[in-house]
């Protein structure tokens, strides 16, 4: 089994400690702290899946630079501007690059780098000698092994062809809060549901999407359908 690991969650919560009281800093002050926990946690994951699979090769991806979304429009991710990021953030991310010889990719997210090692990883030894190891929900819009490690969670999902297609086009009408991507407000998961019900086909799925954005938004139906798929499509060429 090949693991492809998205590392930037794990970075990122890497760079925060247990606080002792409430006045406390909630991030470590010391960079070595910081990277201690980061290795503790991957070798930990590690660990979980190994007592049930065998590990051939772990490949860590975190840090692609740039992100060509940003220039679909200026909503994507802008509820995170001014959010405020861990000091050690940065110096986090280049340890797991030199430490760990993480991938990363310019122009493009850690997740399009991941779901492009995924596909040709696959096509090269089988969708089953591939895992992709991650807690952020877009990878289930491919029909693969992934192994969401969150300790509410510790579970592997097994990504069927029908499943995938439907998480994907779910997707486009929920949305994506955590990117700021919505573009059917007060659409949820029931909606979605019943209004995809009869699609079982890229085909029929593409054609109940753009008949919704139609509906919505008229004129610019097609504008607005190309901009949310290319924002929550990840890439694999």
């Amino acid at each position: 089994m090949i693991l492809l690991v998205d590392a930037d969650s794990l970075i990122f919560a890497s760079c925060y400690r247990k606080r002792e009281t409430p006045d406390d800093s909630p991030y470590y002050e010391k960079l070595s702290d910081a990277t201690d926990k980061f290795d503790e946690q991957l070798m930990r994951v590690v660990n979980d899946l190994e007592e049930h699979y065998e590990i051939d090769k772990v490949l860590i991806f975190s840090g692609s630079l740039g992100n060509f979304r940003k220039l679909i429009t200026q909503k994507y991710k802008a509820n995170r501007n001014n959010t405020q990021k861990p000091p050690l953030l940065n110096q986090v991310h280049e340890y797991v690059k030199d430490k760990h010889s993480s991938i990363f990719g310019f122009g493009i997210e850690t997740d399009d780098m991941v779901a492009r090692y995924w596909s040709n990883l696959s096509k090269e030894f089988g969708r089953d000698e591939v895992m992709i190891v991650s807690i952020d929900k877009d990878y289930k819009q491919f029909p693969c092994l992934m192994y969401n490690y969150h300790y509410k969670h510790k579970v592997v999902y097994d990504i069927t062809e029908s499943d995938a297609m439907y998480n994907f086009y779910e997707q486009m009408i929920i949305g994506d809060t955590a990117d700021n991507v919505n573009y059917f407000k007060g659409k949820g998961k029931k909606y979605a549901e019943k209004y995809l019900a009869d699609c079982d086909s890229h085909y029929k799925y593409t054609k109940k999407m753009y008949q919704l954005f139609k509906e919505v938004y008229k004129g610019k139906a097609k504008q607005r359908y190309i901009e949310c798929y290319n924002l929550l499509k990840l890439r694999t060429d």
